[in-house]
Order: structure tokens, then C-alpha cells, then sequence
């Protein structure tokens, strides 16, 4: 029978009410008093040179109270990448500066290049327009094609570097030789060069932020939508504006949403907290709609080609990848990382490949930049293997699935070094390969092919076997591989006088449903009501330290101090019910909200030690400090690794290309799991995105550098009728080993999975309606699928 509470309980989200009910508090919403309306002025070509811009006339329009432009913030920082990457021979990479607001030259479509503030909405959007009218900027040729970029020494996206080249990476550069030896002398070798398209993340929420300044105190505080309210302040703070940390609070309210663009750190922020300290004013920005587009970090835009060595019965021996990387014209916080060790190191997958070698290059263009979206480097890796996995199997006429199943790593085998220097601890693929098979009655499938085919349809088969490194991440390590900060968290657990709790933790939520799950296991582990536990985020003067939501880190990380801080609540708490019960510590049990001495019935309930931790008159005030809250900070020793198998079906109609889902089955191990329906929820949208990768997302540059799909006129995202009803399940558990939890994280798995078992879904529709198509890029769009079954 289904749990009601605690740990492993389908418990409904709390925080989804304030939503439904329309009393979430989002950035936006926040309305100071005497607050100033900014709006950016962004560029209309990719790439020009900055000649004129007459801030004079702007400042005397009615209601402008300010204009700002590059030139006022020339003698602060830049916005930092987050990770040092050192190209295959050592030299560093580049590192132009990324500047608050353009100067001297624009460099993509939507490159702000100055700001308005005025009085009213309208009046910084009269005079936004004026300016951008009347300002000067010489076009320069646009670097969009990665391969042209690295090829052209004439134009320079940035000029203070000699060639539009981030940095070229290779992993590990000393299996280089070894990996090459093995392709030369394996009996068959597929090659597939596939795009991995560029995407828009297209938050509910658009960006916002707001900030204020208090003359008397020399305070800040931002307002924004962040997935990381820490690391923005620390990277305000350090590199950008110089603002003393403790003289800055970051406050993240309500967000909706991010996928990863809502991570970094970006310009509008430091204006606002600029333009604010100047005005002796609140200051606030909102991004429309087509700002996001322009604006916010792309994510995605790979070349990949893949190059898998096998023997003839589809045994694999080695793989060799290369890669191009669209880092855009600015490297955001996470965008080395992204397609570097976020991906390269999962080039082996859950199989076991004895040699895998993986060169990237990173190029500069004249996009906008490019970062962590869902899944950020695993999907891409996923996509890479899995495509030509299954271009493998139909070259040597083998069936894809025992092709997995042969390759795959067995329970024996763990813990398993892979050849790309990660380290899974524990996993069982063919298990949850089979759980798919028998959730997907594959045994049936020929009978719904038929059928398909007597309807005038082509019905296709996908699989796709995957596996992320996630619960980012080590410290020690990361370091080594070129972190700039740590990537630990933190918790505080504050039990009042009279037992309630409030839990402040580093992780911010943004849809991911913290409040309740973390709420759980709280309760849980004290033997309290989930109602009693109040989850704090968001606000820096009032959590601890910590790293934020990416990287379905949130449970494995933040929840696993969490998890040690009500450890340290409950030892406290045994030392104070000792004393009350007139025994010795070691003879104190807890278990289910009470402290008992073992043999007897003697007991205090949590509520009385809380009570008496701050009413301190039988209190063992000579050993133990009044109060009761603990914190505690946790740094992984390892990362974790979920996994999984995902089944999709398709019919293609062959008159037209259009591609309908039929059917898509999730079979995961997310270790142990906290709440189900949060997870069920987590990987419907996730699926949901790489879905839409896969058959209708695309951004579009045209040679110009003007963004072809910059609304939902032209920018596809996948509706509702494009989606199946999904056949999820995550009963095939192996708990992490390492993490008190047992937990792995879910939030990214059904992005990582899903595009190529839909896309291996359709060629595999294809060539068994006699079209020997072998790959088709996404989106499979249907005149994409048209024109590959016309060759």
C-alpha cells in the first residue's frame, strides 16, 4: 500500500497551491516604492563597431532619469566563465571579457550596448528606441558557421585574441594514440556526423531584476530570477562590481523556471545595482519576451563526429569523437565546463568500452552565448553514442537492442573506472533495460506494425541506454579540472521552543518541488508532521552558503546536508533528553519523534527536548550550549550516477513526414527515491524538452547573424497533442553508495534519453518502410522527414 508521509510518500506539493491560486511572488511582482524603470538598448546587427551614442538628447526626453552605456562601466570586471580548460597542448583558453554592457563593439544580435532609466515603463522604451535610432554602429562581417570561424584570420569576434578559438581540448590526450591503434585495427568502424541543435531554454518566467541601494549603510540587495542567488552575489561581488560580499544580498523569490539559463550571473543585474547606488532609487528590469530569445544563454549547438569501432558481432572497442562547440560570443559561467567535462567524460556511457578518446573545440561567433540547458553536455554525449550505436547495429544487420544488452556493464563490474576517468559506484542496466522492454510490450510490437502499415503508416522502434554524472559535484576534484569556486552545499536545521522547524538550505527550487520534498525527509527523519518543517531559500542573508539548483544536485548535495545537520539536531537532542531522563547519552535511542532510554518506557518526546533546549531549567547547562540548530556543510566524494533505458514508438505517414509518438516508456534508477509523483513529474519534463529537441526546436542564425527564430511564430516548442501519455518507472533502485541518501537525482534524465530514441524511433519507421535512410538531423521536422525518404 502507497506510503501517505515521509520518505518514498506520493505527498501532493505544498508550494502548488500559492501557484494555482495565482500567490506566487515572482521578481516581477515586486512593486518599491519611488522604484525606476530600466530597459536595454541592444544591438540590431551581430558583429559592429560601436562609432556614436548620443546619451545627451536621450537624458533631456521626458522622465529619463539616467542612460548608461559601456563606457561607464569600462573600469569595472567582466563576467567570469566558471571553469579554467586548458587546451590539448596546456596553453590556457581565452578569456575576453564579457563586460556589463558592450563597449566598443557589439557582438551578437541583442548585445546590450546601453540602458535607459526613466521614470515609467513607457518613457525608458520611448527613449530606448530614440537611442538606438540615433546611435552609430559600423557593421563588421558576421562570424556564424563554427568551421568558418576557426578557419577566418581576417575577422575576429573578439579582437584582443588573434583567432575566434576558445580553447581545443582533448580527453584523456594520452589515450589519444591507443584509441586511434584500436579503430585502425577493428574489424568494422561506423562514423556518423550529427548536429546537436541549438535551442532556446524558454523559461515560464522571463528574466528580472531589481536593485536597490541604501546610502546609509552602503547596502545592496538584488532582486532576481536566479537558480543560484550565492553565486550570482559572489560573482557580483569578486569579479564584476568589487561590492564588499557582506554588503550585497541576492534574494531569488518565487522563479519560474530555468533549465539552466537562470544559473549565471548576467549583465542587467550589476546595471540595475549600478543604476540604483546612482539614482538613490530602486531600479528594475524585465525582459520581454523577445529579449529572452535574443538574450538569454542558448544551450546545445554541437558537430559532432563520432566514430565507434567494433568487432563483426557488434562487440565495441573503441570510440572517437570530435566536436565543435558553439560557446557564442561571450563565455557565460558554465559554458566551458558544459561541453567539456560535462560531456566528454560520458562518451563511454553505461557500456564497456575499453578506449574512448574525445576532442573539442570551443569557437567564438557572433550568437549569443551558449550554456548549461537540461542536461547540459550529457544529452549531447547521450545523443553522439546512442545515434551511432544504433547506425552500428544496422550496418552489421544486428538487432539494437542485444547490441546494448552485449556492451552493456554488468553488476560485477562495479565499482567501474571508465576510460574517460569517472568512477560508477554502483548500477544495473540490464535491469532497467528489461523493466522498458516489459513496460513497452515490445513482444507485440510487430503485431502494432502491422497494423500501422495497413493504416498507411510507417511504425518504428527506438531505444535509447544512457547514463549522467550528476550530484555536481567534488570539490577536491573539480578543482583539478579547472572549478573556480567549490561545489558543496550547506543546510541550516532551526528547531524552535516550541518544535517547528525551519530549514534553511543553499539549493533554490524553481519548479523542482523542494519545499515538499525536502519537507519530507525532515519530518521523516524527526518523527514530526511534514507541516511542521518550513523550507528557507533564496534570500543570501539568510541561508548559508551554498551552490544552488543545476545539475540534479539539489537532493544528492543540498539534501544530503541537510540529512547530516538533523543528524547533528538529533545527537544534541539525545544529550538533552539523557540529562531530563537521568541517564547516560549512550543509552538514549530515537526513533519516531522520541527520545527513550533503551529497555524501559522512559521517554521526552522531540517537542519536550526542543522545549527544554530553550527553557533551559533541567538543562545540562555546564556541558551543552542553550538552543537547538545545527548546520552542516556536505561536499560529495564522487559524483552520481542515475540511469536508464527509454523505449519510443512512432508512425511516420510517408505523404507528408509527419512524425506521431505513439508510445514512450522510462525505465530509470534514480536510487532511492523521496517523493514519486515529484519524480514522475521530473521526468515528464524532461521528456517533454527532448521531445521537443528532437522533432520541432530550433534556432536559426541566418548568415547575417540575425535570429530567424526569435518568437513562437517561428520557434517551435512542442504542444501538448505532441506528446504521449508516458509509461514511467523508477522501481529498478540501486542507491547511491556514497551519499547518505542513497539517492542519484531525476531532474535532467528525461532530457538526456529521450532525443535519440525518438530519433532512432523514426529512421529505424523509415528504412523499414524500405527507405534506406541511415540519419536524419534534428528537429525531424516533416519536411526534414519528407526529404529523406525521397533520398
Amino acid at each position: 500500500m502507497p506510503k501517505d508521509s515521509g520518505i518514498g510518500a506520493a505527498s501532493k506539493r505544498r508550494e502548488d497551491f500559492r501557484f494555482l491560486t495565482g500567490r506566487g511572488k515572482y521578481t516581477d511582482d515586486v512593486a518599491l516604492q519611488g522604484q525606476l524603470y530600466a530597459v536595454m538598448v541592444r544591438s540590431e546587427v551581430a558583429h559592429g563597431k560601436i562609432k556614436k551614442i548620443d546619451t545627451k538628447a536621450i537624458s533631456e526626453m521626458s522622465g529619463v532619469r539616467a542612460v548608461f552605456t559601456g563606457e561607464d562601466f569600462s573600469d569595472v570586471g567582466g563576467n567570469p566563465a566558471g571553469w579554467l580548460i586548458n587546451s590539448r597542448d596546456g596553453t590556457p583558453m581565452r578569456e575576453p571579457k564579457r563586460p556589463v554592457l558592450a563597449h566598443g563593439k557589439v557582438r551578437h544580435v541583442g548585445d546590450a550596448y546601453a540602458a535607459v532609466v526613466a521614470e515609467t515603463l513607457q518613457q525608458a522604451k520611448d527613449a530606448a528606441e530614440r537611442l538606438a535610432e540615433s546611435a552609430v554602429i559600423e557593421e563588421l562581417p558576421a562570424i556564424i558557421d563554427m568551421a568558418g570561424a576557426i578557419s577566418d584570420s581576417e575577422n575576429r569576434v573578439h579582437d584582443e585574441i588573434d583567432d575566434n578559438l576558445c580553447f581545443d581540448w582533448g580527453w584523456i590526450e594520452d589515450n589519444r594514440e591507443v584509441v586511434d591503434k584500436a579503430l585502425a585495427s577493428s574489424p568494422h568502424v561506423t562514423t556518423l556526423q550529427l548536429v546537436n541543435n541549438r535551442l532556446v531554454p524558454n523559461a515560464m518566467e522571463p528574466r528580472s531584476s531589481i536593485g536597490e541601494y541604501d546610502p546609509g549603510t552602503g547596502e545592496y540587495k538584488l532582486t532576481t530570477t536566479s537558480q543560484n542567488p550565492h553565486l550570482t552575489r559572489l560573482l557580483i561581488c569578486a569579479f564584476v562590481l568589487g561590492i564588499p560580499e557582506h554588503k550585497l544580498t541576492v534574494v531569488a523569490p518565487d522563479v519560474g523556471g530555468g533549465f539552466g539559463s537562470k544559473i549565471y550571473h548576467y549583465g542587467e543585474e550589476a546595471l540595475v545595482l549600478a543604476a540604483a547606488r546612482k539614482l538613490g532609487r530602486p531600479v528594475r528590469w524585465t525582459a520581454d519576451r523577445s529579449e529572452s530569445f535574443l538574450s538569454d544563454a542558448h544551450g546545445r549547438d554541437h558537430l559532432t563526429t563520432i566514430e565507434v569501432g567494433s568487432t563483426m558481432d557488434g562487440e565495441i572497442l573503441a570510440i572517437r569523437t570530435s566536436t565543435l562547440a558553439n560557446v557564442g560570443a561571450y563565455l557565460s559561467n558554465f559554458s566551458t565546463v558544459t561541453p567539456t567535462f560535462l560531456h566528454g567524460t560520458l562518451m563511454a556511457g553505461p557500456y564497456k568500452v575499453p578506449h574512448v578518446y574525445v576532442n573539442l573545440k570551443a569557437v567564438f561567433t557572433n550568437t549569443a552565448p551558449v550554456d548549461a540547458y537540461r542536461g547540459a553536455g550529457r544529452p549531447e554525449a547521450t545523443y553522439s553514442l546512442e545515434r551511432a550505436i544504433d547506425k552500428l547495429s544496422r550496418e552489421l544487420n544486428l538487432d539494437p537492442i542485444e547490441v546494448r544488452k552485449k556492451n552493456l556493464l554488468t553488476p560485477d563490474q562495479f565499482p567501474y573506472t571508465s576510460p574517460v576517468g569517472l568512477i560508477y559506484d554502483i548500477g544495473n542496466y540490464q535491469n532497467t533495460l528489461d523493466k522498458a522492454i516489459e513496460l513497452a510490450d515490445l513482444k507485440n510490437f510487430e503485431d502494432r506494425a502491422k497494423k500501422s502499415k495497413s493504416n498507411g503508416k510507417l511504425r518504428g522502434l527506438g531505444l535509447s541506454t544512457w547514463i549522467e554524472a550528476c550530484g555536481i559535484a567534488p570539490s577536491n576534484l573539480v578543482g583539478q579540472l579547472g572549478a573556480r569556486v567549490g561545489l558543496y552545499d550547506a543546510a541550516t536545521v532551526r528547531v524552535s521552543a516550541t518544535g517547528t522547524i525551519q530549514v534553511m538550505t543553499g539549493a533554490h527550487s524553481h519548479g523542482q518541488g523542494h519545499e515538499t520534498a525536502f519537507a519530507q525527509l525532515v519530518a521523516s527523519k524527526l518523527g514530526v508532521a511534514e507541516d511542521a518543517v518550513e523550507i528557507v531559500h533564496g534570500d543570501t542573508s539568510k541561508i548559508p552558503f551554498g551552490m544552488g539548483s543545476y545539475g540534479s544536485r539539489s537532493l544528492a548535495v543540498c539534501g544530503s546536508a541537510m540529512d547530516r545537520a538533523v543528524d547533528k539536531i538529533i545527537e544534541k537532542g539525545k544529550k538533552i533528553a539523557a540529562h531530563m531522563l537521568e541517564a547516560d547519552e549512550i543509552d538514549i535511542n530515537f526513533e519516531n519523534g522520541s527520545f527513550t532510554v533503551k529497555g524501559t518506557d522512559k521517554s521526552k518526546s522531540f517537542g519536550e527536548v526542543a522545549f527544554s533546549a530553550y527553557v533551559p531549567h533541567n538543562y545540562p547547562l555546564e556541558t551543552l550550549e542553550p538552543g537547538l540548530e545545527e548546520t552542516a556543510f556536505y561536499d560529495p566524494n564522487n559524483f552520481t550516477y542515475p540511469a536508464g533505458a527509454y523505449l519510443c514508438e512512432v508512425e511516420v505517414d510517408p505523404d507528408t513526414g509527419k512524425v506521431t509518438i505513439c508510445s514512450f516508456t522510462c525505465a530509470d534508477d534514480f536510487g532511492n527515491v523521496i517523493n514519486p509523483m515529484i519524480v514522475d513529474g521530473q521526468v515528464h519534463g524532461g521528456v517533454a524538452q527532448g521531445i521537443g529537441q528532437a522533432l520541432t526546436e530550433q534556432t536559426v542564425y541566418n548568415q547575417e547573424g540575425q535570429l530567424l527564430t526569435a518568437s513562437y511564430m517561428d520557434y517551435t516548442m512542442p504542444r501538448a497533442d505532441d506528446l504521449p501519455f508516458l509509461k514511467v518507472d523508477h522501481s529498478c533502485q540501486t542507491p547511491c553508495t556514497h551519499n547518505p541518501l542513497g539517492v542519484k537525482g531525476c531532474g535532467e534524465a528525461g532530457a538526456i534519453g529521450s532525443p535519440p530514441a525518438v530519433v532512432n524511433a523514426v529512421v529505424d519507421a523509415l528504412n523499414r518502410g524500405g527507405h534506406a535512410v541511415t540519419h536524419i538531423d534534428m528537429p525531424l521536422s516533416p519536411h526534414r522527414v519528407w526529404q529523406a525518404m525521397q533520398g
